[in-house]
């Protein structure tokens, strides 16, 4: 795209968008369906939902939420993200009755989507501003390992022994000695075929989607390997270390989806709606998914090339809307997903019609070709899965996060182990509280833990000066957040930091980025008073404590 474009007007929206930019929108929509429908399938599966669960997602998300939502370029669909906390809702309900855990998280979906619905009503879009952000990236990293853990298994062909996420963990190395060869290596090509694509700098290769290539490649192995059919391989390896194998081979290592697309469709079943598991389901679907999406549609807004902001708190009641209607006919429950966003502003998007034609094209396809679906391995999509939580959970997350500091780096491990040991919920709380001591540890006052002193001044015609006194962290930032929204736009805005006892990093990141949004409105902002501060690191949006 035009290096000037964000200095050109931005394309109108509606219909009349529609009519200018039609031919830009379904470009970039079709390629973002050839991402998303082995994405769809592999996270409907991974969750404990029948495949068809993600497409009837993707498809309701782009049809009908792009046309009701309040953000430009996202793309609406089901996401890794929410894997895990979906799996637990189908184990927990079902109790053991997989079809029964599948209706009753429809049920749950329905009724944590209306909450979310009202959450973007009330506009209480800003609440994502109260998780310190290490605490959110140390939740993503640990869905990344409990994804890898769990799929890596399928890639293999072996499904394990294992009832909790330790066991499932610890199964790795009896799944290595027993895997399957032939579905092993449709998954290990996928894999590879992932890691090499990220490492390709030519651009037009990359404009090729690397799960498109892995679902070519892994049906061709498949129909090699004649997967379709029921027979015994034997498999005798010529090393002492891996013993002798007997195999089955079949239909259940490929996608399993009806010819009829309506026969795809479930529905909710509420019978459990007065029990405490029931609603404990409900919050966590509704706290994870609405806090995934409010995070991924202001990343999204960074990659629009006019840098256009959307209204997050429609943005998450359009949501909560598609979620209700998924939930009612048996799709996964939707988010901003932003690789797919990303996909979409790489190859052209304009506006919202993108989503729409993305998912018009997923109806056409799901309706039209099932059986070329049901030649898709499931290995091959585990190996996108294993890709997806690798990202999450990379070494470089972890090196990121100790730039900033030791401290960033502790609540961000406390927060992963606190997920892997408990649950979503519980590991987020633990890793708040962890911020909490660390923000004690820095002799934070009672006082100023959840009342931050703020005062905005008009010092000269068209400046005005922000001084923060006290403890400036996660905790009172809505605040904050709120008192900024006051200031006309176009001004300049000069943050005066040199009274804040402490600021920690969710602060500095808020400032860093408020500054750069008020830029790119036509406005001015700075951020001084800090040298009179020690900070926990070089980087510059490190925590920082007043030392004079």
């Amino acid at each position: 795209m035009n290096s000037n474009i964000r200095d050109a007007e931005p394309p109108r929206m509606g219909l009349a968008g529609l009519r200018q930019n039609w031919r830009a929108d379904a470009a970039a929509g079709f390629l973002v369906f050839l991402i998303a429908l082995p994405l769809c399938l592999g996270i409907a599966m991974a969750s404990g939902f029948p495949p068809q669960a993600g497409i009837i997602t993707a498809i309701v998300g782009g049809l009908l939420v792009s046309r009701i939502n309040g953000s430009f370029v996202t793309i609406n669909g089901p996401a890794a993200g929410l894997i895990v906390v979906v799996l637990a809702s189908v184990q927990e309900l079902g109790q053991g009755d997989a079809m029964a855990g599948y209706r009753y998280t429809l049920a749950a979906i329905v009724c944590a989507s209306v909450a979310q619905t009202l959450l973007g009503y009330f506009k209480a879009g800003k609440l994502s501003a109260f998780f310190p952000s290490s605490a959110v990236h140390g939740m993503l990293a640990a869905i990344g390992i409990i994804i890898m853990a769990k799929q890596f298994h399928v890639m293999m062909g072996v499904k394990p022994e294992a009832e909790t996420l330790f066991q499932t963990i610890g199964a790795i190395p009896s799944t290595l000695r027993d895997m399957n060869p032939e579905v092993a290596t449709i998954g290990g090509v996928g894999l590879a075929i992932l890691f090499a694509w990220s490492l390709v700098k030519n651009r037009y290769v990359k404009m090729i989607p690397a799960p498109l290539v892995v679902v070519i490649v892994g049906m061709a192995l498949g129909q090699y390997f004649d997967l379709e059919d029921e027979h015994i391989f034997l498999f005798l390896p010529d090393t002492p270390f891996l013993p002798h194998h007997e195999f089955t081979i079949g239909p259940k290592f490929l996608v399993a989806i009806p010819e009829n697309f309506f026969a795809g469709f479930a529905f909710p079943d509420f019978s459990l709606i007065f029990s405490l598991r029931f609603w404990q389901q409900v919050i966590a679907l509704c706290l994870v998914g609405s806090l995934e999406s409010l995070l991924s549609a202001a990343a999204v807004d960074k990659l629009d090339p006019w840098k256009r902001t959307s209204d997050l708190n429609r943005d998450l009641a359009a949501v909560g809307v598609g979620n209700v209607i998924c939930g009612m006919i048996g799709g996964l429950p939707m988010i901003a997903e932003i690789v797919r966003s990303s996909a979409n502003c790489n190859n052209g998007a304009r506006t919202g019609w993108s989503n729409f034609f993305h998912g018009v094209f997923m109806l056409i396809f799901v309706a039209l070709f099932p059986k070329l679906i049901h030649e898709i391995p499931l290995a091959s999509l585990a190996a996108l899965l294993v890709f997806t939580g690798y990202r999450l959970a990379s070494p470089s997350e972890f090196r990121k996060t100790l730039a900033i500091g030791w401290d960033q780096l502790g609540v961000f491990v406390i927060t992963i182990l606190g997920v892997l040991a408990t649950d979503l919920l519980i590991g987020v709380a633990i890793g708040v509280v962890a911020e909490f001591v660390l923000h004690f540890w820095r002799s934070v006052n009672w006082s100023e833990v959840l009342r931050l002193r703020l005062d905005i001044t008009a010092t000269e015609e068209g400046v005005y000066s922000v001084k923060l006194v006290g403890a400036a962290f996660f905790a009172n930032v809505i605040a904050l957040k709120k008192d900024l929204a006051l200031i006309p736009p176009g001004k300049t805005v000069v943050f005066d930091l040199s009274d804040a006892a402490t600021v920690d990093h969710t602060v500095m990141e808020f400032l860093h980025n408020y500054c750069q949004d008020y830029e790119r409105a036509g406005g001015r902002a700075k951020v001084g008073g800090l040298d009179n501060h020690a900070s926990t690191s070089a980087h510059p949006l490190a925590p920082r404590k007043r030392v004079a």
